[in-house]
């Protein structure tokens, strides 16, 4: 039980987690919705932005990036538009709130858009959007932090692997979730490589030197996914967020003055499908549209054509049965900041061999 990774339930997990930040100074309330968002993150099989991020949440609290009992505050409002400063709340605290602004905003303009400032890590952002496609809305959440990605045609950080997520309903089917960085792959890849031991795929990872690394030891920003294209979209991301809300990040960090404290923007957008259409029809429309593509016949090496978040989906329904598995690496991580906080680490149903350091991790 020393070596190897762990399986633990879900919900016991979860339980862990709301004890580790409750005991850390955040309220009950908020303490479980940042659980509940990244055991999500875990059993949809998005690892990187799942638990293993708790131990440097912790920290960020003691450096005072993180602030436990935010004070939020709108800074402007329209009927259909609002921005909210997050006072640098955790990030599923602050986006889940943006996000239900953002719906509450469509139920009476159609629409709804909440630009939230000054907020931290958000975590896997698909949470927000299906939070909104749960609700007969379509749900969009983009984001901006500081450079962790390389400026196509530089060799040093340029821009933030910015996310965006967008989530539609279904009828019989689950909603399309579609939740993608605009770089190669994550900072949190690149930490769960070395919670495992394993390398990183080539061409996804640079050296402070802006040298090609697969060495997660190694590696310290990522490259832009379909170089202009992923960079153009993280740039864009910027100028939607941090600066049109005067909370601009990129150029305070690439300045003279190297602002590098953590700090992120989020934009949440809630379309309410029934000022535009009959909200059955578009689920089943939706449904058919999935069915036409899962009819097409699979390319060469692939079973079957899939659609964004059923992956994702078949992963959660493996783990809910199996437990989530935790590298060595996180488990230890996870141990030390328990042990701080006097919390206690969730009971392991399953332990599993350590992996060979020579599997590589996408």
């Amino acid at each position: 039980m020393n070596e190897g990774t762990r399986r633990v339930r879900a919900a016991d997990l979860e339980a862990f987690v709301t004890a580790i930040f409750a005991a850390a100074g955040t309220s009950a309330e908020d303490a479980a919705t940042i659980a509940e968002v990244l055991v999500w993150a875990n059993l949809r099989g998005i690892d990187s932005h799942g638990v293993l991020r708790v131990p440097g949440y912790v920290g960020r609290i003691g450096s005072g990036e993180f602030n436990p009992r935010p004070d939020f505050a709108v800074l402007a409002e329209l009927p259909a538009a609002i921005v909210i400063d997050a006072d640098r709340a955790f990030g599923p605290v602050g986006m889940s709130r943006g996000m239900d602004t953002a719906v509450a905003k469509a139920r009476e303009a159609g629409i709804g858009v909440c630009v939230v400032r000054r907020v931290t890590h958000m975590a896997a952002i698909g949470w927000f959007a299906l939070r909104a496609a749960r609700q007969d809305m379509i749900g969009l959440v983009f984001g901006s932090s500081k450079p962790n990605m390389a400026y196509d045609g530089a060799r040093a950080r340029g821009v933030a692997t910015s996310p965006i997520a967008i989530a539609v309903p279904g009828m019989d089917r689950e909603p399309i979730l579609l939740d993608m960085a605009t770089s190669t792959g994550s900072m949190g890849r690149i930490m769960l490589a070395r919670d495992r031991g394993t390398a990183l795929e080539p061409g996804v990872a640079l050296t402070e030197d802006g040298e090609p690394t697969t060495d997660a030891s190694a590696a310290r920003f990522l490259t832009p996914l379909g170089g202009a294209k992923g960079a153009g979209l993280s740039l864009m991301f910027e100028c939607l967020t941090g600066v049109l809300v005067g909370n601009p990040l990129i150029a305070a960090a690439l300045g003279p003055e190297g602002d590098w404290r953590h700090s992120q923007n989020g934009f949440a957008l809630a379309i309410d499908i029934a000022a535009f259409t009959e909200p059955a029809r578009y689920r089943r429309d939706i449904d058919a549209l999935v069915d036409a593509l899962k009819a097409l016949p699979p390319a060469r090496g692939n079973d079957e054509v899939r659609v964004p978040g059923e992956r994702g989906g078949r992963v959660m329904a493996e783990r809910m049965e199996t437990g989530v598995p935790l590298p060595a690496g996180t488990w230890s991580r996870l141990a030390e900041v328990a042990a701080g906080l006097g919390v206690a680490m969730p009971a392991v149903i399953a332990a599993e061999a350590h992996s060979s350091s020579s599997r590589s991790l996408l």
